[in-house]
């Protein structure tokens, strides 16, 4: 066996191995996972979202005339 037929089998069975990886984690719709549920979270009637802090600013630098 040569070095050129060994490396052809080893990639042979690299290549193999990465395809069983992308089938059992990749996005193949439903097949052999359970279903998402498709609700939407709502917030609770009546409450108000509190306004959030304004950003802190830095130091105003003004130029001064000499």
């Amino acid at each position: 066996m040569n070095s050129q037929s060994f490396a052809g089998l080893l990639g042979a069975i690299v290549a193999s191995i990465v395809m069983v990886v992308a089938i059992a984690y990749g996005p193949i719709g439903q097949f052999g996972k359970p279903a998402k549920p498709a609700s939407i979270q709502q917030p609770a009637p009546g409450l108000q979202p509190v306004p959030a802090a304004p950003a802190p600013r830095g130091p105003v630098i003004r130029e001064v005339p000499n």
